[in-house]
C-alpha cells in the first residue's frame, strides 16, 4: 500500500521489519521503488536479494527492474546485462518481460536491436507493437511507424491509445492528412476518440498539416484536458504563424487555472518571431521570469526570436546572462549573428564555443561556414574545414553543401567551372556509396550545379525527381534567376504554385528577384499580392525583397513608402535604402540616410559599406568615398572585402584617377579577382588609356581565361586609338578559342507584353514603324543640336555609316517602340542588359525634350532617370 502511493520511507520500513520475505515482498519494494524513480536503489535491492537471499525473480520483478534502465541514461550497460540474466533464467519468453525489453532498446536509441528482437519474440501483444512504434517515432523513423502501424491492422492485432497517440503523432510530423484521417476512422470506430492522449494527437496532426479549425474542433469536444492539450493547441497556432490566436489560447487557458510550462511557453515565443509581434513576445519574456520557467529550452527560444526579429543585443544579453547553456544556445546564437549579418561576431561566439566547450555538432560547423561566406572571411572559412576534417563530421552531407556555398560565395574558385570541378568528385561518390537517391543528396546536387551555373545538369536532376520537394523547386528558381534567366525563373514559380506545394520566405524572395531583374513591376506586385495572403508581409527577408523589387524596377515613391519609421528600422532596410538612392542618382540623400543609420539605428555592416561607396562611386564623389572607406576600416572595424575594393576601384578609375588605382590594387588586403581587373580595364576605356588597359586584360584573362569582356573592352580601346589592326587580331583571337561578345538587348514592356531588341533587329513584327520613328527622331533632335558621337561606333568604317550603326543600338529601337506605343506625357522604362553608350544617353536627353516625356532608363549598373533635357547621373556614369 505505501508502494502504491509513493511513501517509501513507510515501504522500506515496513520491509525492514518483515520477520520473513518471499518473492512477493521482494517484487513489490523494488516496483516501488521503480515508481517513484529510485532506479539505482532498485537494482541494489534486487542484488541484495538474488546475492544475499537466492530468491529468484519473477516476471513481474524483471519488467520492474528492466523499466527502471528503460529510463535512466546511466543505466544502459545494466539493462543489457539483466537481458542476459533473463535469457539465462528462462524468462525471455514471458511477453510482459520481452515487451519491456523491447521498450528499453527503443527508449535508448537501439533500434537495430529492438527491431530484431521484436521479429525474435515468440509472443507479442499490443504492449509490444506500440514499444516498437514509439523507438521508431522517438528517433524520427516516422516511415518505420507507418508500417509498424500497417502490420499490426494485417495480422488483426488491436490498438490500444498509445498504439493510435504514436501513429497519429507520426502522421502530423509527416504532414500526411489523408494517412490521418484514415488512422482517424479507425480511432472512431475502437472508441478511443475521448482518450486524452488519443485527442491530444490529433491536435497535433491537424496543426502540423495546417488544419487549425479542425484542431479547434478536437479540442473544443474533449471532455477532460491536460496540459498537453493546452500546449498541443498553442503549438498548432504557432506551428501556423498565428500568434494573435496562440495568445488568445493562452489567456483562455490561464482563464480555465492550468498552470503553463516551458513546453507552453516556448512554443508562444515561437509565435512571435516576426517585428509586428515583437511586443507580444516580449510579453511572454515577462511571463517567463513571472512563473520561473526560464529553462534552457525557454531561453533558447527566447534568443531565437530576438535574433530573428533583428534585435541582436537583446538576445546577446540573454544569452550572456543564461546561467546554463546547451549547444543549442550556442547554435542559436551564431545562426542569429548570420541572419543580422553580424558574421565576424558569429565567428567570435563560434570560437568562444570551441574553448568552452567540447561538444558541438555539424549545425555548429555549418553555421560558421554560413558566417564565412564572404571574401573577407575566407581564411576563417578554409580553418573551420580543417577542423571539420580533423573530426567526425567529414562525410556529412550538410557541411559539404555548406562548404561549397562558402567556397563559391568567397570567390575561392576562380570560375564556375572549378566549382564544379570541386563538386563532380563528391557527385560520383555519392553515386557510389548509394546516395544519390536520397532526396536531401539530390537538392544538394541540383543546388550545386544549379550554382555553377551548369543549369544543363541541374535540369536533368530535377526533371529526374520523383518528388519535387520546395527545397527542389526553390533550388531551380533561384539558379534561372541568378543566371540571368528571369522569365524561366517566373515561369517555374506558377508551376510550383499551380502544383499545390506551399510557398515559403524563400520561393517568394528569388521570385521577387527574378521580377526585379528583369524590371517586370506587374508581376512583382502580383507576388507582393500573394504575400499578403499568405501572411509573410511582415517577414524581414520578404518585405526586404519587396523594397528592392520597387526600387530595381524604377519606383521610387513605392519604396520610400514601405520604408518603416527610422526608430523600426532593421540594419536590412537601411541597406536596401542607402542602396536604392544610390541606384537612383540620389547621391546626398544615400549619405544623409548614412548618417541617420549613425544616429539612430543598428551599427553599420560591410553591406553598408558596399551600397554607400556605390553611391559615391555613382556621384564621382572621389575624396568622400576615400574617407568613408578610411573610417570602415578604423573606426568601425570592418575588413574590406573585394566588394569594397572594386567600389574604390571603380570609384578612382572612373574619375581619371588611374595611377592610384594601379597602386590601389597592388596593396589590396585580399587576392584581386575578375571584379577588380574588370573595373580597372572598364576605367582604361573611359579614359582611353590603352598601355594600362594591356596590363588588367592580362591579369584578367590569367584569372578567367574565358571572359568575354577582357577581349571586347581592350578591342574598343584599340578601336577608340584607330588600332584597327589590333581589333582585328583580337576578333580573331575569340574567333579561335570560339568566344563569342555578350550580346547587347533592350527591352520594354507594353501592355503586359515584353519585346526585346538587339543592336539593328528587325524580327519585331512593327520594325517597319520603329525604323520610321528611329528616323523621325534624330531628324527631330539634330535641329536641337544634337552630334553624333561615332566614337562609340566601334568598327572601321566611314563616319556615315558609323552614324548608322549608332542609331541601331538596341536601347534606341526600344525607346522608338515605347513612344510608338504609349499614351502622350506617359513614363517610359527601357531596361537594357550591359552599360549604356555615351551616344544613346545624349539621345535620351534630347528626346526627353523633344516628346515631353520622362523616360528611366536601366542598365546593370544604375538608373538613368531623363527629364528636360537632363539626367539623374549629372552625366557621370
Amino acid at each position: 500500500m505505501y508502494s502504491k502511493f509513493g511513501n517509501v520511507g513507510c515501504a522500506q520500513y515496513v520491509f525492514d521489519e518483515m520477520p520473513q520475505r518471499n518473492e512477493a515482498s521482494w517484487s513489490t519494494a523494488i516496483a516501488g521503488y521503480v515508481r517513484v524513480g529510485l532506479y539505482e536503489e532498485a537494482l541494489w535491492l534486487f542484488i541484495e536479494m538474488w546475492g544475499g537471499e537466492g530468491i529468484w525473480p519473477n516476471g513481474y520483478m524483471l519488467a520492474s527492474l528492466i523499466t527502471a534502465c528503460c529510463r535512466s541514461e546511466e543505466m544502459v550497460c545494466q539493462g543489457i546485462q539483466i537481458h542476459g540474466l533473463v535469457v539465462k533464467i528462462g524468462w525471455l519468453s514471458d511477453v510482459f518481460v520481452s515487451s519491456a525489453l523491447l521498450h528499453f532498446y527503443g527508449n535508448h536509441g537501439f533500434m537495430l536491436n529492438a527491431g530484431k528482437f521484436f521479429d525474435e519474440m515468440s509472443e507479442r501483444n499490443v504492449v509490444s507493437w506500440t514499444s516498437l512504434m514509439v523507438g521508431y517515432s522517438n528517433y524520427g523513423c516516422l516511415e518505420e511507424v507507418v508500417e509498424i502501424y500497417g502490420r499490426m491492422r494485417r495480422e488483426g492485432v488491436k490498438c490500444n491509445s498509445n498504439s493510435f497517440a504514436t501513429i497519429i503523432s507520426a502522421c502530423g510530423s509527416l504532414e500526411d492528412e489523408l494517412l490521418g484521417s484514415q488512422v482517424l476512422a479507425h480511432v472512431l470506430v475502437c472508441g478511443f476518440m475521448g482518450n486524452v492522449s488519443v485527442a491530444n494527437a490529433l491536435i497535433f496532426m491537424f496543426g502540423s498539416c495546417g488544419n487549425v479549425d479542425d484542431a479547434y474542433y478536437v479540442f473544443d469536444r474533449m471532455d477532460e484536458r491536460d496540459i498537453i492539450s493546452w500546449n498541443s493547441l498553442i503549438s498548432a497556432c504557432s506551428h501556423n504563424q498565428l500568434c494573435e490566436e496562440s495568445l488568445q489560447c493562452f489567456r483562455w487557458m490561464r482563464h480555465c487555472n492550468e498552470k503553463p510550462n516551458s513546453t507552453t511557453l516556448s512554443s508562444l515565443i515561437s509565435a512571435c518571431t516576426n517585428v509586428d509581434e515583437l511586443k507580444w513576445g516580449k510579453g511572454v519574456h515577462g511571463a517567463v521570469v513571472k512563473h520561473g520557467l526560464d529553462s534552457v529550452c525557454v531561453c533558447n527560444t527566447l534568443v531565437t526570436m530576438y535574433s530573428a526579429s533583428g534585435k541582436c543585443r537583446e538576445a546577446e544579453l540573454l544569452f550572456q546572462e543564461m546561467p546554463k547553456k546547451d549547444l543549442i544556445s550556442w547554435n542559436s546564437m551564431m545562426s542569429g549573428y548570420v541572419q543580422n549579418g553580424d558574421c565576424q561576431i558569429a565567428l567570435q561566439v563560434f570560437a568562444e564555443l570551441l574553448k568552452t566547450s567540447k561538444f558541438r555538432n555539424h549545425v555548429s560547423f555549418a553555421t560558421a561556414l554560413a558566417a564565412c561566406s564572404c571574401p573577407e572571411a575566407l581564411i576563417e572559412g578554409k580553418s573551420i574545414h580543417a577542423l571539420i576534417l580533423r573530426g567526425e563530421f567529414h562525410d556529412n552531407l550538410l557541411l559539404g553543401n555548406a562548404l561549397i556555398t562558402m567556397y563559391g560565395k568567397c570567390g575561392s574558385f576562380s570560375s564556375p567551372c572549378e566549382l564544379q570541378n570541386f563538386g563532380k568528385p563528391v557527385h560520383g561518390y555519392l553515386v557510389q556509396a548509394s546516395f544519390e537517391s536520397d532526396s536531401y543528396v539530390q537538392n544538394s546536387l541540383l543546388t550545386m550545379y544549379a550554382k555553377c551555373g551548369d543549369l544543363y545538369s541541374s535540369n536533368f536532376l530535377f526533371d529526374r525527381l520523383v518528388n519535387k520537394s520546395v527545397v527542389s523547386w526553390n533550388a531551380m528558381i533561384a539558379a534561372n534567376s541568378h543566371h540571368g534567366r528571369g522569365e524561366d525563373a517566373l515561369k517555374l514559380f506558377v508551376e510550383m504554385h499551380q502544383s499545390g506545394l506551399e510557398l515559403d520566405q524563400f520561393s517568394l524572395t528569388v521570385s521577387l528577384a527574378a521580377s526585379a531583374g528583369l524590371g517586370f513591376l506587374e508581376e512583382g506586385q502580383q507576388i507582393q499580392s500573394l504575400i499578403i495572403k499568405l501572411g509573410f508581409e511582415s517577414d524581414l527577408d520578404i518585405a526586404n525583397a519587396v523594397m528592392d523589387m520597387y526600387g530595381k524596377c524604377g519606383e521610387m515613391d513605392a519604396v520610400l513608402q514601405m520604408v518603416p519609421e527610422s526608430g523600426n528600422r532593421s540594419r536590412l532596410i537601411w541597406n536596401t535604402l542607402i542602396s536604392v538612392y544610390s541606384r537612383h542618382g540620389y547621391f546626398e540623400k544615400a549619405k544623409e540616410t548614412f548618417h541617420q543609420m549613425l544616429e539612430q539605428g543598428p551599427k553599420p555592416d560591410h553591406v553598408t559599406f558596399v551600397a554607400l561607396l556605390s553611391a559615391c562611386n555613382h556621384g564621382g564623389l572621389v575624396d568622400e568615398g576615400l574617407s568613408y572607406f578610411s573610417s570602415m576600416t578604423s573606426e568601425f572595424k570592418i575588413p574590406p572585402g573585394i566588394e569594397h575594393c572594386v567600389c574604390m576601384i571603380d570609384l578612382l578609375g572612373r574619375s581619371g584617377r588611374l595611377a592610384e588605382a594601379e597602386k590601389f590594387i597592388a596593396e589590396m588586403p585580399v587576392p584581386p579577382n575578375d571584379l577588380v581587373w574588370r573595373s580597372l580595364l572598364s576605367a582604361c576605356r573611359t579614359h582611353n588609356n590603352l598601355d594600362l588597359g594591356k596590363k588588367a586584360a592580362e591579369h584578367l584573362l590569367k584569372v578567367d581565361p574565358s571572359d568575354d569582356s577582357a577581349y571586347v573592352l581592350l578591342s574598343n580601346i584599340c578601336a577608340v586609338n584607330g588600332r584597327w589592326e589590333d581589333v582585328n587580331h583580337i576578333r580573331t583571337q575569340m574567333k579561335s578559342i570560339k568566344l563569342k561578345k555578350k550580346p547587347a538587348c533592350s527591352w520594354v514592356k507594353v501592355n503586359n507584353k515584353v519585346s526585346t531588341f538587339g543592336i539593328g533587329d528587325n524580327s519585331h513584327p512593327h520594325s517597319i514603324q520603329i525604323y520610321t520613328k528611329l528616323k523621325d527622331l534624330m531628324n527631330m533632335i539634330r535641329q536641337s543640336g544634337y552630334v553624333p558621337d561615332t566614337t562609340f561606333a566601334l568598327h572601321d568604317t566611314d563616319e556615315e555609316q558609323k552614324e548608322h550603326n549608332l542609331w541601331n543600338h538596341s536601347e534606341k529601337l526600344a525607346l522608338a517602340f515605347a513612344l510608338l506605343n504609349t499614351p502622350t506625357g506617359s513614363k517610359i522604362k527601357v531596361f537594357k542588359n550591359l552599360r549604356v553608350c555615351g551616344d544613346c544617353h545624349s539621345v535620351y536627353k534630347y528626346v526627353s525634350v523633344a516628346v515631353d516625356r520622362e523616360i528611366v532608363l536601366r542598365d546593370p549598373y544604375r538608373f538613368h532617370h531623363f527629364r528636360e533635357g537632363k539626367c539623374s547621373c549629372l552625366d557621370y556614369w
